[in-house]
């Protein structure tokens, strides 16, 4: 709104610094700024109100140290993220960008189901929650939402790559293809894929077999990729949520590598020295997570141990969609494996855990566990690690996997 607001006063008044709101570095940087704020003054008065309201976290017993002590602690402090991220993105980004739009419905999307698995718990006194089923059919109405919207809204394109010769100055052996970006822009289900020499991937491709016109057929492989990111992404963030600060720390990390990525994507300059797939429009996503930073940051002051508020599934489910959505949009989801290594080690370890639990009962009768406890962060608890150490060096491993992340763009 702000963006428009000093657009106009610069045009038609010539208003001294007006312009300034032209540049994404400047609305991304009021973008953290306002968010870690909101986070802040927000956060300590819903913390307040929900000890008010003793809208408290129910603890069962596991036998982890400290973890009893945790009881009664306030819950349903995602809406302190969410806040955090509308406010500020509706503040300083272009809000006819279509990039922009899509990460708004997925937040307040994701946050309305995260908040109603909340209140089921809190205020009607049940401890599942909103039920599984309805869990993962709000998770894929939105990958169907915004698969269906990458796949055919005419505002999602790119511009690829061609060769050009370049001209000749001096030695004509020494000259040779160059890569630069055509001028027309395209529809494309392309995507970044680490460690090869081209650098992308057609997901038309794997439907080649059915002949020519195959690509036109393209969005049955793709809307289900995405489907599928999504759901995996997200749980596998609310499977982290188990330590205080273990989940919001390590999505600020995810974040700033993936405004990193947003940003040279977006830039020409950028996208074709690093010989990447140049996304027109996508830059101003730069705002959107920045303001996600910021939010995270800011809740991350009352989530650290000891927890004075744990975001509950309004924020976890929140958080893990936002990572998923986002880097579909700026076609960077293959690198998620690597990104959100940690989401992806805590989903792995409770699906080895569950599944040789249940083989092994099945062939011996007696069930045995490969881990202390699943997920893998209590595994480490049960094993006498403290807490804040466990979260501490997970948050080095995530900022050891973000810095390969941005590696892989020149590893091929």
């Amino acid at each position: 709104m702000l963006y428009y607001l000093f657009k106009y006063l610069n045009e038609a008044f010539d208003l001294p610094g007006a312009g300034v709101f032209e540049y994404i570095s400047f609305r991304a940087g009021a973008a953290v700024i306002t968010s870690l704020i909101i986070s802040l003054l927000f956060g300590k008065r819903w913390i307040n109100y929900l000890n008010r309201k003793q809208v408290g976290e129910t603890i069962r017993d596991l036998g982890l140290e400290g973890q009893l002590e945790k009881q009664g602690t306030p819950t349903m402090g995602g809406l302190i993220i969410l806040a955090s991220i509308i406010v500020p993105t509706l503040l300083f980004a272009k809000l006819d960008n279509i990039y922009i739009l899509l990460m708004l419905f997925t937040t307040i999307w994701l946050g309305a189901l995260g908040f109603l698995d909340d209140y089921i718990k809190v205020f009607k006194k049940k401890k599942q929650g909103l039920n599984g089923k309805y869990k993962i059919a709000g998770q894929i109405t939105l990958g169907l939402v915004v698969g269906l919207v990458m796949y055919f809204n005419p505002a999602v394109v790119v511009r690829e790559k061609q060769k050009v010769v370049q001209e000749v100055v001096i030695n004509l052996e020494e000259s040779g293809p160059s890569t630069s970006f055509a001028q027309d822009q395209k529809q494309s289900t392309k995507t970044t894929i680490p460690f090869f020499k081209n650098n992308e991937f057609d997901y038309a491709v794997l439907l080649k077999w059915l002949g020519d016109g195959y690509e036109k057929w393209a969005f049955l492989i793709f809307i289900p990729i995405v489907i599928f990111i999504i759901v995996g992404v997200s749980n596998g963030t609310n499977l982290t949520d188990g330590m205080d600060g273990l989940a919001t720390g390590t999505s600020a990390i995810i974040g700033i590598t993936l405004g990193i990525l947003a940003w040279v994507s977006g830039n020409i300059i950028f996208a074709d020295y690093l010989n990447i797939m140049y996304l027109p429009d996508v830059g101003e996503l730069t705002i959107y997570i920045s303001a996600f930073v910021g939010a995270t940051v800011g809740f991350l002051w009352f989530n650290t141990y000891p927890a004075q508020v744990f975001m509950g599934d309004t924020g976890s489910l929140s958080l893990g969609g936002i990572i998923a959505v986002f880097a579909i949009i700026i076609r960077k989801e293959l690198l998620i494996p690597i990104l959100c290594g940690i989401f992806l080690a805590e989903s792995l370890s409770v699906i080895l855990q569950v599944s040789y639990f249940k083989y092994t009962k099945k062939k011996f009768g007696v069930g045995r566990r490969i881990f202390k406890m699943a997920p893998l962060h209590h595994h480490y608890q049960k094993k006498g690690y403290p807490e804040p150490k466990v979260v501490l060096r997970f948050f080095i491993v995530g900022i050891m996997l973000s810095v390969f992340t941005i590696v892989t763009l020149k590893l091929r």
